[in-house]
């Protein structure tokens, strides 16, 4: 492939920045990224990432994107005790109320600990002859002549410079673009918010092949006014990873006898009967998550070419649908189109794309969260119907595999949220309704396979 520029550098180590650098190693003679934190080794937790320690979702479509960037990834990752499964097949989905019946959907994901994954990424991606990477360093701003950006100040005395053709900030949801932009003359992108107030706290366990009745992995969505949940997924070396969720300041305690009880006060018992007599391997962590966030860095009139802002700087939404990873991938695959067609408009052209890549989990994410009255929001009548009409189509989906098949397409950013709403979905949900069973379907038990086999 003929490359573009001759350097380009990353602003951040994380998988936003890892895969943004991997779509640029196709353009540029060179890549560097820069992260302030030193990389451990493979599987091992960084200091960075402190939500690396909590349950992660990569969805469908973010383990095509990264297999179409890392040929071999799945293959490699199963060979490392990873799981790669039906996600509804191997899964237990309880939503509003009631579980999502199970099929073979062909629908697979990657069940893997964000440490392993990211170390994995981290591997094949320096491994590139092209890229390197300087960690241990801080980014204090940019530099900039003449409106364009030509590299990033290394120290606050401003002495030491590093020079590139494109600079990508992928520093997250502290990122410090704003206040760069601002310093460079530009204006800040508008910013929204939407707090939920959410706390984590997970524990590592010792995964047993009976557990969740040979399932992989249970998912339990909060149902209004309910403000507690829980994600247990199996992860590699067999383990579970167990994460309970509580909204608007309702969070787990991190004692053992609180977290049993948080455990065992969740609308179903599953996760209690699970995590009540499992093997603990670790101890159990908190994390803090005050809300989704979006910059609107595509309604910028201006920005200094030279420059771009990917991953968690655009937009940081809440984890819990595990969203995250999945549009940091996306973003990237966008970034490498845009960059095959040229660097002339390039900041333009891939905010509009990353700004509809965004569109649909920041809907999902926020709209879910604006179903609490506590939560402040942009609400009107469009918003309040999806709400209850999602409602409804969780019912339905107790039932009927094209439901669940809809609802899963869009969760794992496959096709939009308005296909939802499609004339023959939205059919199944009012029948589901008006002539609902008694009855849960689930998948007939499977057999986890143990790593190795």
């Amino acid at each position: 492939m003929k490359k573009i520029g001759k350097q380009a550098i990353v602003i951040g180590g994380s998988m936003g920045g890892l895969l943004a650098a991997r779509a640029l190693a196709d353009y540029y003679e060179g890549v560097t990224v820069l992260e302030r934190d030193h990389f451990p080794a493979l599987g091992e937790q960084r200091k960075g990432v402190p939500q690396g320690r909590h349950a992660h979702g990569l969805l469908a479509q973010g383990s095509r994107v990264l297999e179409g960037f890392f040929p071999g990834l799945t293959q490699d990752l199963v060979k490392l005790g990873v799981l790669s499964s039906d996600i509804i097949n191997t899964a237990q989905w309880y939503q509003n109320g009631g579980f999502h019946a199970q099929f073979e959907s062909g629908l697979l994901g990657l069940l893997v600990s964000r440490p392993l994954l990211e170390g994995y990424i981290r591997q094949r991606l320096f491994a590139l002859p092209n890229v390197k990477v300087l960690s241990g360093i801080s980014v204090h701003g940019l530099v900039a002549e003449q409106g364009r950006v030509v590299g990033v100040q290394l120290d606050a005395d401003g002495i030491g410079e590093l020079r590139a053709d494109l600079v990508v900030d992928s520093t997250g949801r502290g990122s410090q673009t704003p206040k760069w932009l601002e310093a460079l003359g530009f204006e800040r992108p508008a910013q929204e918010e939407v707090k939920v107030d959410l706390g984590y706290a997970t524990r590592i366990y010792k995964r047993r092949p009976h557990d969740l009745g040979g399932n992989n992995a249970f998912v339990m969505g909060s149902k209004v006014p309910e403000t507690r949940g829980g994600v247990v997924l199996a992860i590699e070396g067999n383990r579970w990873i167990v994460t309970l969720v509580g909204f608007l300041g309702d969070s787990p305690p991190t004692d053992e006898r609180g977290f049993l009880e948080f455990a065992k006060s969740l609308s179903v018992p599953d996760i209690y009967n699970l995590i009540k007599d499992a093997e603990p391997l670790s101890e159990i962590t908190p994390y803090k998550f005050p809300g989704s966030q979006r910059r609107r860095y595509e309604k910028l009139a201006r920005f200094p070419q030279g420059f771009l802002v990917t991953g968690d700087a655009i937009c940081s939404f809440n984890p819990v649908f595990g969203q995250g990873m999945t549009v940091a991938a996306t973003e990237a695959k966008a970034l490498s189109e845009c960059l095959e067609a040229g660097t002339d408009n390039l900041a333009p052209r891939f905010f509009k794309r990353a700004a509809v890549l965004v569109d649909s989990p920041w809907s999902i994410a926020v709209g879910a969260d604006l179903r609490y009255p506590q939560v402040q929001g942009p609400r009107n009548p469009m918003v309040n119907f999806i709400n209850w009409y999602i409602a409804k189509l969780h019912i339905a989906a107790r039932h009927d595999p094209a439901v669940v098949m809809a609802f899963q397409k869009v969760a794992n950013l496959i096709v939009p949220p308005p296909s939802l709403m499609a004339p023959g979905i939205a059919l199944r949900v009012l029948w589901g309704n008006l002539f609902p069973r008694k009855t849960t379907a689930t998948a007939k038990p499977l057999v986890l396979p143990q790593a190795g086999d």
